[in-house]
C-alpha cells in the first residue's frame, strides 16, 4: 500500500474526532456565535494529536460553514449557529436513558402502552365529573374567560383561593405574592431565568425529579447532586457543597419526595434553612404532591416566611393534566419583575384553564376525590409492593403517602437495561440514574404506583430483568 494513503486512513479518525468535538461545543454553546477557536497548537496538545491533523480538521469545518477563518488571527464561530441541542450539553453516561428518554417514552400515547414509569394517574382515576361541571360552569360565565388573555398575574379569584390553601400548611402569601404560571415546570423555568446565569451552580437532591435536571440543563448551569435520606438532605454534605461550590439556588420537593417517596424532617429543615441563610442562596420547593398528603409535612416556606424560598405547585397530578395551570408564591418584591418575565417568555396565562382550575377547586366533589384517592393509593402502593417482593425488587423506604415507590432491583441488574428490554413490550419504566446527578443509582428504579395494575406488568419484569443479568 502507497505510505502517503496509509497515512491519510491513520489521521482521518483522528480529523473526525476534532470535527466532532468543536461541533460539541458549538451545540452546547460553550463556544458561542462569533468566538475564537482553541489555537491550532493548543488543541493538538488537548486532543493528544497533531497540530497538521487540527489543521485539517478546521479547513473541512470552514468548508461546511460551520466556523469561518481569519487570516492572521485565526478560526472563529460562524454567525449563524445551529439549534441548541439539549442532549450534546447533557451527561454522556448512560445517554440512552435519560429524563428526555422517559418522557418521550411516557407521554407517547400508543394504545396498550403501560406506564409504571410516568409520573401522574391514570385518567380513570381523575375527577372527570368534576371537570365537566367545571367546564359546563365557565362556558355559561362572561365571553371573556373563553376568548380573552388572563391577566399578567393570573384569575384573582384562584390566586386568592390559593392564599388561603397555603395558609392551611403554614405558608403565609397574600395574592398579591402569587403569580400564575401555565404549570409546575414553567414556574420553576421563570425562576430560573430571573435567578440564574450561565455557570452558577445549583444543588438538587439525589435523587431528584429528573425534569429539574433537563430544565437546569437547558439554562446552562452547573448542577450538584446532595445524597437525599429518608429524612431530607445529607445534612453535613449539603453543608460541604455549599461551601466547596458556592450555588446561587437549591431546588427541591419537601412535602412527598419524588422519587424516593421521603418527607422532610423538622430537624432537617431547620438546618438546611440555617445554612441557606448563611451562603446567602434561594430555595425552590416544589410542593406538586400536597395533596396526597396523609400528615402534614415540614414546609421550608412555611418556616422561612417567603424570605428564601420560594413555593411553586400546580393541579396537573389531581386534577388534570391538560388544564394547565400553576403558580408562584415569593417575596413581594419579586412579583413584579417575575410578571415581567412572564410577559416576556409566554405574555400571559391561559384564562380558561385558570377558570377550570378555580371552579374545580371551589367543588365539593374535588375534596371527596382527593380523600378517596389517596385510600386508593395506600391500596396500590401496599399491592405494587407485594407484586415486585418477589421478583427481588424491594423498596427503598415505604413511603406513608405518594404516588412512588423508589425500589431497589437485584444485585447485578442494570436498570436501564431492564428499561431497555421492558420497552420492547410496550412498557415503559423509570430507571434510577434518570434521576442522579451522579449517576450512582443504576439499581434503582421508581415505580407509579397507580400506574402498576396491569397483569402482564410482573411477567414483563421477570423477563426484561433476566434478560439484563444475561447481557
Amino acid at each position: 500500500m502507497d505510505v502517503s494513503v496509509q497515512k491519510a486512513d491513520n489521521a482521518a479518525p483522528r480529523i473526525d474526532s476534532v470535527m466532532v468535538e468543536i461541533r460539541r461545543r458549538i451545540s452546547a454553546r460553550s463556544l458561542s456565535s462569533g468566538a475564537k477557536l482553541p489555537s491550532v497548537r493548543g488543541f493538538a496538545k488537548a486532543m493528544q494529536v497533531s497540530t497538521s491533523t487540527v489543521v485539517e480538521a478546521y479547513e473541512r469545518l470552514v468548508a461546511e460553514g460551520a466556523i469561518r477563518s481569519r487570516p492572521g488571527s485565526g478560526f472563529y464561530v460562524a454567525s449563524t449557529l445551529a439549534p441548541l441541542s439539549l442532549v450534546d450539553i447533557g451527561p454522556k453516561l448512560d445517554r440512552a436513558v435519560d429524563p428526555f428518554w422517559v418522557s418521550r417514552m411516557a407521554l407517547d400515547g400508543r394504545e396498550g402502552m403501560i406506564k409504571p414509569g410516568c409520573g401522574w394517574l391514570p385518567s380513570s382515576w381523575m375527577p372527570e365529573d368534576t371537570l365537566r361541571r367545571a367546564m359546563r360552569n365557565v362556558s355559561r360565565a362572561g365571553t371573556e374567560f373563553l376568548t380573552d388573555y388572563s391577566s399578567p398575574l393570573g384569575l384573582l379569584p384562584l390566586r386568592q383561593l390559593l392564599s388561603r390553601r397555603l395558609g392551611d400548611v403554614g405558608v403565609h402569601a397574600g395574592a398579591e405574592q402569587i403569580l400564575l404560571a401555565d404549570s409546575g415546570t414553567q414556574a420553576i423555568d421563570l425562576l430560573c431565568r430571573f435567578l440564574l446565569e450561565p455557570g452558577q451552580t445549583v444543588l438538587v437532591d439525589d435523587p431528584c425529579y429528573f425534569n429539574f435536571h433537563a430544565i437546569l440543563r437547558a439554562h446552562r448551569v452547573k448542577v450538584i447532586g446532595v445524597p437525599y435520606t429518608p429524612s431530607g438532605p445529607d445534612i453535613a454534605l449539603f453543608e460541604q457543597a455549599l461551601e466547596e461550590h458556592r450555588p446561587r439556588l437549591y431546588i427541591t420537593n419537601s412535602a412527598i419526595h419524588n422519587p424516593t417517596g421521603a418527607v422532610l424532617s423538622p430537624v432537617t429543615a431547620h438546618r438546611v434553612l440555617m445554612l441557606v441563610e448563611r451562603a446567602g442562596m434561594t430555595i425552590i420547593e416544589d410542593d406538586i404532591f400536597a395533596d396526597f398528603e396523609e400528615q402534614r409535612a415540614p414546609r421550608l416556606a412555611a418556616f422561612d416566611g417567603l424570605n428564601r424560598v420560594v413555593q411553586i405547585g400546580s393541579f396537573s397530578k389531581t386534577l388534570s393534566a391538560s388544564v394547565r395551570c400553576g403558580y408562584i408564591a415569593a417575596p413581594k418584591d419579586w412579583i413584579e419583575p417575575l410578571t415581567d418575565m412572564k410577559i416576556a417568555a409566554s405574555f400571559s396565562g391561559s384564562q380558561l384553564c385558570e377558570a377550570l382550575v378555580l371552579s374545580a377547586l371551589k367543588d365539593g366533589s374535588y375534596r371527596r376525590h382527593i380523600e378517596a384517592m389517596k385510600v386508593r393509593l395506600a391500596r396500590a402502593r401496599l399491592d405494587t409492593i407485594t407484586k415486585l417482593k418477589p421478583l427481588g425488587i424491594t423498596p427503598w423506604i415505604e413511603p406513608q403517602a405518594g404516588v412512588f415507590l423508589w425500589c431497589r432491583l437485584p444485585d447485578g441488574v442494570d436498570a436501564a437495561d431492564v428499561a431497555r428490554h421492558a420497552l420492547t413490550e410496550n412498557v415503559v419504566l423509570a430507571p434510577g440514574n434518570v434521576f442522579s446527578q451522579a449517576q450512582t443509582a443504576a439499581g434503582y428504579m421508581r415505580f407509579n404506583v397507580s400506574q402498576c395494575d396491569d397483569p402482564k406488568l410482573v411477567d414483563i419484569l421477570r423477563t426484561a430483568i433476566n434478560a439484563a443479568l444475561r447481557q
